[in-house]
């Protein structure tokens, strides 16, 4: 029996911390586990973003399958509704009511038909088998038949996401040429790469004979089925290209739009409401850059200064090793401060690598990657070591909080260590909890004392700016007609960032509009929570009790978030 969820008394600090305590109301975990087993079949429709796990393959994606999955979520959510009214006082009721939550936002995307976009930039359908392949474990000859029998669907995939784009293209749901771009040249890596030198071939290392078997299948099915879909993308889908940079410019863009704010920020905030909010940061964060210049000593203005960190040598690595170097020392720097701030740390470590050469171009700068300690997988923490020159090292720290501890590492493992929540507490698909809480992790480094100068501070500084230019840069092309060149402006006269990772991010922003903008929301809803927690609390707030409440919930939307701390401020008074 699937148990729900409790929040349990512990005793550091009085924090809440959730648990599998007793079991709740029957009904409710028969569609828990009835909703367990659709994400099984279906992860993307249970909000993952990981289709690769999916069992049967590579995922269906026909309209006639989205249909199917639509009719199964509905008749969930029915049956949740159903469900006797004494549930809504307790934990169950909330567990209820965000489940029912998540099947109304997957049932709104599957009504938008979003599969007409099969790629939003470096991310896409054509990587779909290498995430898979990373992940692959073969240990006997029948686990490697098995994998070589999944690359034989490989073309059927590709050819199931043509059809969706094609449909696309006749609908004018198309992404516009800047994101094109970016597919195009992530797609003519994949075929130029040699094929033994395939990444696709990694999980049958030592096995000979499996490994021509599949070289064969990658050179008469695969690549044939990459070069078709590369001259497809860089021919028919570019000429029908959207003229616009934003989502508003095709019909029902704006609706749709509204709609990835509301899922991604877990709130019911306007675009016009969320462009005044990301002012309002620019102008606060701009006044602790001047601040933290001024500490500085630096002689200048503001260009002048972010002149000189752009161009002075020493901000910057000469070498990839040494890049990654500089990130391990801080992760192990960050390690030595953590237990001041938080009772509960997760069991599984993280190891520091680089962004695979055939996906470094366009790839962000860093990012957290999954692992499995059950199986002896460690967390990733994945750093882009290509064009050493805009990569500065006075970013390295935040970066660090963010993506892997306190961040999104810590965030991931702690979840993991509970299998017994239910899948939608312990997968990281809402962007508001799962962003806002690594936004928030970058800022308390201010008050650990991870930053150890001035450009450091900086650096943080400037990741902060890049998340509030986010807010109002993602509006603004997707809602207010913006140009690249008004958007390019928010970064190039805020931040530090250098101009590939500015031109990185825009492309992202262009092709997967809205969850650039949740960030900040959910850093200043954690944040605004806490001060709620420390003004009420006064000397009885426990600042680790609070870190490890907000860690052991381990998603929810923000509105349900701010219940449980407002339970946990009552309890501790």
């Amino acid at each position: 029996m699937i148990r729900t969820l409790r929040l349990l008394l512990l005793p550091l600090g009085g924090a809440l911390l959730l648990g599998a305590a007793s079991p709740g109301s029957p009904d409710l975990d028969a569609l828990i586990a009835r909703y367990e087993a659709f994400t099984e079949r279906f992860p993307m429709e249970a909000g993952r973003s990981d289709p690769s796990h999916s069992p049967e393959g590579w995922p269906d994606e026909t309209p006639a399958a989205m249909a199917a999955r639509k009719a199964e979520l509905l008749a969930i959510d029915k049956a949740l509704a159903a469900l006797p009214g004494d549930v809504r006082a307790s934990e169950d009721g909330r567990n209820r009511d965000f489940l029912r939550q998540i099947i109304a936002w997957r049932v709104q995307g599957i009504d938008f038909d979003e599969r007409r976009f099969a790629f939003v930039a470096h991310e896409g359908f054509y990587n779909t088998p290498y995430y898979t392949a990373r992940g692959v474990e073969v240990r006997s000859e029948a686990d490697g038949r098995a994998w070589i029998a999944r690359l034989r669907g490989v073309p059927g995939y590709f050819a199931q996401q043509r059809a969706n784009l094609e449909r696309g293209i006749a609908t004018g749901w198309t992404q516009p040429v800047r994101v094109v771009d970016v597919a195009v040249s992530v797609l003519r890596k994949q075929v130029e790469r040699p094929v033994a030198e395939d990444p696709l071939l990694a999980p049958l290392d030592g096995r000979d004979a499996l490994v021509a078997e599949a070289r064969t299948v990658l050179e008469r099915e695969i690549r044939p089925a990459q070069r078709a879909m590369l001259a497809y993308i860089d021919g028919r889908y570019r000429a029908h290209a959207r003229k616009g940079l934003g989502i508003a410019n095709i019909r029902g863009g704006r609706d749709y739009y509204s709609y990835l704010l509301r899922y991604y920020t877990t709130t019911d905030l306007t675009a016009e409401q969320v462009h005044a909010l990301g002012l309002s940061e620019v102008k606060r964060i701009r006044g602790e850059m001047d601040r933290v210049i001024a500490e500085s000593g630096f002689q200048g203005g503001f260009s002048a200064w972010l002149h000189h960190l752009r161009t002075d040598p020493r901000f910057y690595a000469t070498s990839r090793e040494q890049l990654i170097e500089k990130y391990s020392a801080a992760a192990k720097r960050i390690d030595g401060v953590l237990p001041k701030w938080f009772g509960t740390l997760p069991r599984q470590p993280f190891t520091v690598e680089p962004v695979p050469l055939d996906l470094e171009e366009g790839y962000t700068t860093a990012r957290s990657g999954g692992g499995d300690f059950s199986r002896g997988f460690p967390g990733r923490f994945i750093v882009n070591t290509s064009h050493l020159d805009q990569r500065p090292l006075y970013e390295v720290p935040a970066l660090t909080l963010h993506e892997a501890a306190p961040g999104h590492h810590t965030h991931a493992a702690i979840a993991q260590e509970h299998p017994e929540w239910p899948s939608f507490r312990r997968q990281r698909d809402l962007l508001a909890f799962r962003e806002g809480w690594a936004l928030y992790a970058e800022r308390l480094g201010h008050e650990m004392g991870v930053y150890r100068d001035p450009y450091e501070k900086f650096g943080s500084l400037s990741n902060e700016m890049w998340r509030a230019c986010r807010m109002v840069v993602d509006t603004g092309i997707h809602v207010m007609g913006w140009s690249w060149e008004q958007a390019r402006a928010c970064f190039t006269e805020n931040t530090a960032l250098a101009d590939i990772n500015i031109d990185t991010e825009l492309a992202r922003y262009i092709g997967a509009p809205g969850g650039a903008v949740a960030y900040k929301v959910g850093e200043l809803k954690i944040l605004e929570l806490r001060h709620r927690a420390e003004k009420a609390l006064g000397d009885r707030f426990d600042i680790r009790a609070f870190h490890d409440l907000i860690l052991a919930q381990g998603q929810l939307p923000m509105t349900l978030l701010e219940a449980v701390v407002n339970d946990w401020i009552a309890k501790q008074k």
